[in-house]
C-alpha cells in the first residue's frame, strides 16, 4: 500500500493528521505492508523572506477574530495532546519552500520521513524558523543526513523545479487543502482525523 501525504511543514493539523496515521499504522502492524511518502504543499507560496507575525496573518487570511484564533488554538493544542505531540506558541508563519526542497532530497536519501518529523518539532513546538539554512542544516545532521550535501542543496536551489511540478501535479489532482492522504492513489483522506478513522479506512482499502 503507498500512502502519499500531502501536506506542509507550518501546517498544525498537518501534525494531527501525521500523528493520527501513524499510531493507526502501528495498530495495523503487519496486516498492511505500507510505503509512506511526503508530497509537498505550501499553505503561503507568496511568503517573503522575513515571513509574518502569526497572530496578524491569521487573522487577515481567515478573517477570525482574537477570540477565534484563540479558540481554534486551544482546539490544536488539545488535538495534539491527544496523539502525543507538544505544541507549543509559534509566533510566525514562514515560506516553507526551501524546507519542502529539503523534504525531496530526503527522500531521495531515505530519510524524508525523519527530517519531517524534525520540521514539524521545530516549528511547531520550538518555535523555529524552518526558511532558516542554519536550522535546516542543523535538523539535517541532527536525523543523519549529510550536512554537507544538504548545504549544497539549498544553495544551489537544486530540486526547485521537481518541488514545483510535484505541487502542481497534487493541485492538478484536486488537493486543496491538507492534509491530504492519497492512499494507492485513488483514496483520499483529508484533515486531521482521529487514528481510529485512519485505521477504519486503510483496513478497508485493504481488504478490498
Amino acid at each position: 500500500m503507498r500512502i502519499d501525504f500531502v501536506s506542509d511543514v507550518t501546517c498544525p493539523w498537518c501534525v494531527i493528521g501525521l500523528q493520527s496515521l501513524e499510531r493507526a499504522l502501528q495498530r495495523l502492524g503487519d496486516a498492511v505492508s505500507v510505503e509512506l511518502h511526503f508530497q509537498p504543499f505550501e499553505l503561503n507560496p507568496d511568503m517573503p523572506p522575513e515571513g509574518a507575525d502569526a497572530t496578524e496573518y491569521l487573522a487577515r487570511k481567515y478573517g477570525a477574530s482574537a477570540e477565534q484564533l484563540a479558540q481554534s488554538r486551544r482546539r490544536i493544542v488539545e488535538r495534539g495532546a491527544e496523539v502525543g505531540f507538544a505544541f507549543g506558541t509559534r509566533t510566525r508563519v514562514w515560506n516553507t519552500f526551501d524546507a519542502q526542497r529539503l523534504l525531496y532530497w530526503a527522500g531521495r536519501e531515505g530519510r524524508q520521513r525523519e527530517l519531517k518529523h524534525a520540521l514539524l518539532r521545530a516549528y511547531h513546538t520550538d518555535d523555529q524558523n524552518p526558511s532558516d539554512p542554519a536550522v535546516l542544516l542543523h535538523l539535517a545532521g541532527e536525523v543523519g543526513l549529510d550536512v554537507d550535501d544538504a548545504r549544497e542543496v539549498l544553495a544551489s536551489g537544486r530540486y526547485s523545479d521537481e518541488v514545483r511540478a510535484e505541487e502542481r501535479r497534487w493541485q492538478q489532482l484536486g488537493i486543496r487543502a491538507v492534509p491530504s492522504v492519497v492512499v494507492d492513489g485513488r483514496h483520499l483522506i483529508q484533515g486531521g482525523q482521529p487514528p481510529e478513522v485512519f485505521e477504519q479506512a486503510l483496513r478497508q482499502i485493504a481488504a478490498g
